[in-house]
Formats: C-alpha cells, sequence, structure tokens
C-alpha cells in the first residue's frame, strides 16, 4: 500500500513538473512556472528513490501502469 501511494505521488510529480515546463514554453506563461516544475520533478525523482529496489521491474511496471491512469485523470481535470 505504502509503494502505490509513493507510485501515486511520483506520477503526479512528473506530469505536473513537466506540464508546469510546457506551460511555460507552449502556452507563454511566465518563466516563473519553471520554479515549482522543477521542485516537481525533483520530488518525482526523490520519490521513485522510495520504492525498495529488490523488486525495480515488477514496481517499475506498476508505476507504468499508475503513470497512465494519472495522466488520464490530469487530462480530464486540468486541460
Amino acid at each position: 500500500m505504502r509503494t502505490l501511494a509513493v507510485y501515486a505521488l511520483a506520477a503526479g510529480c512528473e506530469i505536473g513538473g513537466c506540464f508546469a515546463f510546457w506551460a511555460w514554453l507552449r502556452l507563454g506563461r511566465s518563466a516563473l512556472w519553471t520554479v515549482p516544475g522543477t521542485a516537481a520533478l525533483l520530488a518525482f525523482a526523490w520519490l521513485l528513490t522510495r520504492a525498495d529496489a529488490a523488486f525495480a521491474g515488477r514496481a517499475y511496471a506498476a508505476y507504468g501502469g499508475l503513470y497512465i491512469g494519472a495522466a488520464l485523470l490530469w487530462a480530464w481535470t486540468v486541460e
């Protein structure tokens, strides 16, 4: 259950961080958008280190599934 929560948070941070940079470069938003974007991407990288390395292969596959779900949720709610 803890791993699921870590992956869900990581997916949100990855999507949010990438969106912040995309908004700056493609939507003409302020460069200040890169500040929370950078923080979110750093949190994403840190969160992935919280997963148990012994199960890295299965864990990465599980993260991929959560990422797809989070991306769809983001598309429905944010965009």
